[in-house]
C-alpha cells in the first residue's frame, strides 16, 4: 500500500473511532421531522442529544468537513470528506445540521466573498448559529429570474432595498437572507444584478407563509420596505451578482438532486419522510409475508431500485470527478433533473402500494403514515419546479453539456444562463 492510501486508511480508522465514541445512540435512529436541526438564533432542540451531536460535530469542524479550519470547517480534502460520509452512513448517523448556509451560501462565499465576509459568516454557519434563506424568485420573475425588480439604491454607506420575493423557503424562521437585487436599471438585465446579505430582523422586512396543497407552509412571500443594509454586505463586484447567482444555483441543484438517492427520499430537512423500503411497505399493505405478490408492482419496484442504485453511483462519480475541477457545473442540472424524476417515481409507486389507502386526506380511517405519504406525493410534484424547472434543466444540458446552439434568443434570458 502506497503512502497516500495508508494515510486514507488511517484517517478512516480515526474517523470511525471518533464517530463511535461521539455520536449519541438516538442520533443513529431514523430522523423524525420535529428533530431536524436547522440551527439559528431561535433554534429549539426537541431531543437534547441533537444539540450535543451538533456541538461535537461543529467543534470537530465536521458539519462542513471540506471547509478551511480558519472558517469553522474540518479542513479535509475530497478523499477524506468522502470517507467521513461513508463512515457516517455506516452508523446511520443523522445530519448534525441542515442548513442552506452549508449547501448553498457557504460554497459561494468561499469562492466570491472577501476575507472579512468569510470570517464573519462561515464559522457561524458551521456552528449552526445563523439560519439562512434564499431571496431569488419574485412574483413576476421565476424561470426568467434575471427580470427581477427588487432594487437596492446606494445611499452613503448603505443600500436601501425595496421589493418582494416569493417562494422563499422558511423565510419566517430564518435569521439572514442571501438576496438578489437590481442595482442598475440602465443596462441589460443580467448586467444590473447584485448579490447581497442582510439580517431578516432588519426594520422593513416582513414575511407571509404560503400554504401548499400538501397542507404545509414551508414557503413565504417576503417583503422589503426601505430596508437599510450596510454596503459591506455586498458579495463580489457590484452588478456582477448574476455570476454568483448561477453558481449558487448549481450548488442548490446538486442538493435537490439528492432527493432521488437510493437511501430514501430526503426532504429539505434531511429526514426520511416515509419508509425507505418501498417493497416492505407494499408487502405490508397487501398482507404478503415472503415476497410481494403483485408481479407488475414487483417489476416496477425492481426497476426503480436498479435506477436508484445507478443514480447513486453516478452522483458519487460526479462528486469524485469534481476533485479535478472547480466545484459544481452543468452536470448538476443532469443530476437535478433525473433525481427529481426518480423521487416522483418513488411516490407514484408508494401510492400504488397503498391502493385505496392512498386516497385519504384526513380522518381516522387512515393512519398517520398513509396521510403523510399522500401529502408527500403531492409535494413531490414541486421537485421538477424548484431550483429551476425540468425544462430549464434540459435547456442547460442541451447548451452546456451537449453543446447545442441556442435556437431562440430568449432562452439566454432564463434562469440557467
Amino acid at each position: 500500500m502506497n503512502a497516500r492510501l495508508q494515510e486514507l486508511a488511517d484517517f478512516r480508522v480515526v474517523a470511525r473511532n471518533w464517530l463511535e465514541e461521539n455520536c449519541p445512540l438516538s442520533m443513529r435512529l431514523p430522523m423524525v421531522q420535529e428533530e431536524i436541526v436547522w440551527g439559528g438564533r431561535n433554534a429549539v432542540f426537541e431531543n437534547p442529544e441533537s444539540k450535543l451531536w451538533l456541538d461535537r460535530m461543529a467543534e470537530k469542524g465536521w458539519t462542513c468537513p471540506s471547509w478551511p479550519t480558519e472558517f469553522g470547517g474540518g479542513g479535509l480534502n475530497k478523499e477524506e470528506t468522502i470517507i467521513l460520509s461513508e463512515e457516517l452512513r455506516r452508523i446511520n448517523a443523522r445530519p448534525a445540521l441542515t442548513s442552506f448556509g452549508i449547501s448553498m451560501l457557504g460554497p459561494v462565499l468561499l469562492e466570491y466573498g472577501n476575507y472579512e465576509q468569510k470570517l464573519e459568516h462561515l464559522p457561524k454557519i458551521a456552528r449552526g448559529e445563523i439560519r439562512w434563506c434564499q431571496g431569488y424568485s419574485e412574483p413576476g420573475s421565476g424561470s426568467d429570474l434575471a427580470s427581477l425588480k427588487t432594487k437596492a439604491d446606494l445611499k452613503g454607506d448603505s443600500y436601501i432595498i425595496n421589493g418582494s420575493k416569493i417562494w422563499t423557503s422558511y423565510a419566517d424562521k430564518a435569521d439572514w437572507i442571501f438576496c438578489l437585487v437590481r442595482t442598475d436599471f440602465e443596462v441589460p438585465k443580467h448586467a444590473g444584478i447584485s448579490f447581497i446579505l442582510f439580517d431578516m430582523a432588519s426594520k422593513g422586512v416582513s414575511t407571509k407563509p404560503i400554504q401548499l396543497i400538501s397542507g404545509s407552509s414551508p414557503f413565504c412571500e417576503t417583503f422589503f420596505d426601505d430596508v437599510v443594509v450596510p454596503s459591506v454586505n455586498l458579495v463580489g463586484r457590484l452588478n456582477d451578482g448574476w455570476s454568483i447567482a448561477k453558481r449558487l444555483l448549481q450548488h442548490e441543484r446538486t442538493m435537490i438532486s439528492s432527493f432521488g438517492l437510493a437511501g430514501g427520499q430526503m426532504d429539505r430537512g434531511g429526514s426520511n419522510s416515509v419508509m425507505t423500503s418501498i417493497e416492505k411497505t407494499a408487502m405490508r399493505y397487501r398482507g404478503d409475508t415472503e415476497k410481494l405478490s403483485d408481479p407488475i408492482l414487483r417489476d416496477e419496484i425492481s426497476q426503480f431500485k436498479i435506477d436508484s442504485a445507478a443514480f447513486a453511483l453516478t452522483s458519487q462519480r460526479s462528486q469524485e470527478e469534481s476533485k479535478k475541477g472547480q466545484g459544481p457545473n452543468a452536470t448538476s442540472s443532469m443530476l437535478k433533473n433525473y433525481g427529481c424524476e426518480l423521487n416522483k417515481r418513488r411516490y407514484e409507486i408508494l401510492m400504488k402500494a397503498l391502493g385505496s389507502q392512498g386516497l385519504g386526506w384526513e380522518g381516522n380511517k387512515f393512519t398517520e403514515e398513509e396521510l403523510l405519504i399522500t401529502r408527500e406525493w403531492l409535494r413531490s410534484k414541486a421537485n421538477s419546479i424548484e431550483g429551476g424547472t425540468s425544462e430549464i434543466q434540459l435547456n442547460v444540458i442541451a447548451k452546456r453539456v451537449l453543446g447545442l446552439p441556442d435556437m431562440l434568443s430568449h432562452n439566454t434570458d432564463k434562469r440557467e444562463s
